[in-house]
């Protein structure tokens, strides 16, 4: 079987080697934005994880007339409305490392008791064709935010999102149990299977 190849509309690093490891195996191989030729900035101005993900990948796709997989995702805290949200990468400036946010972040919640500090990852995901159809699916991956950061894999807010089951943050547990659980691996494995059916 030859592989599909799809275009990933992220220059994220650690978003990138997600999904390349989600996807092995699954028959599809995954190119980078910077492998494309694709210039321009994307301004990500939806109100909505999905509404971004779907900027993301339309605007490439319109770009190189090829079908584009994109995905908007961040972290939501119940005790913070809902924040950082789709704002998640931009929270405190998009160029402040992600060790200042989660320190931020612990310090908001400092008096926040364990019950009422539940989180969720959300992953919204858009495959959009040049001809206009779009494929969209959203997962998440519920836990809390932990005391104090913790754990070297994943990136972004892994080392202060606990996950109970493992009594581990997600920066602790192996890229494969996190593949398994996360709310990326959910929608790009959903993702996979939605692109499948339409070949």
């Amino acid at each position: 079987m030859s592989e599909k190849k799809v275009i990933l509309a992220s220059t994220n690093k650690g978003k990138l080697r997600e999904v390349r490891e989600i996807l092995d195996g699954t028959g599809f191989s995954v190119i980078p934005l910077s492998e494309t030729g694709f210039e321009g900035e994307i301004e990500e101005n939806g109100s909505t994880f999905e509404e971004n993900a779907f900027i993301k990948a339309e605007a490439v796709a319109k770009a190189l007339g090829v079908p584009v997989l994109a995905d908007d995702s961040g972290l939501e805290i119940d005790a913070l409305g809902g924040e950082p949200g789709i704002r998640s990468a931009r929270f405190m400036g998009r160029e402040t490392p992600y060790s200042e946010k989660n320190a931020a972040i612990l310090e908001n919640l400092k008096d926040v008791p364990e019950e009422k500090r539940s989180a969720r990852f959300v992953c919204a995901m858009a495959m959009v064709y040049p001809d206009g159809r779009c494929l969209s699916v959203r997962e998440t991956m519920e836990g809390r935010i932990a005391y104090e950061i913790a754990g070297a894999n994943g990136f972004g807010y892994d080392p202060i999102f606990f996950l109970p089951e493992y009594n581990m943050t997600s920066a602790e547990i192996t890229p494969e149990e996190k593949n398994a659980i996360s709310h990326r691996g959910k929608a790009l494995r959903k993702m996979a299977a939605l692109i499948a059916a339409e070949q």
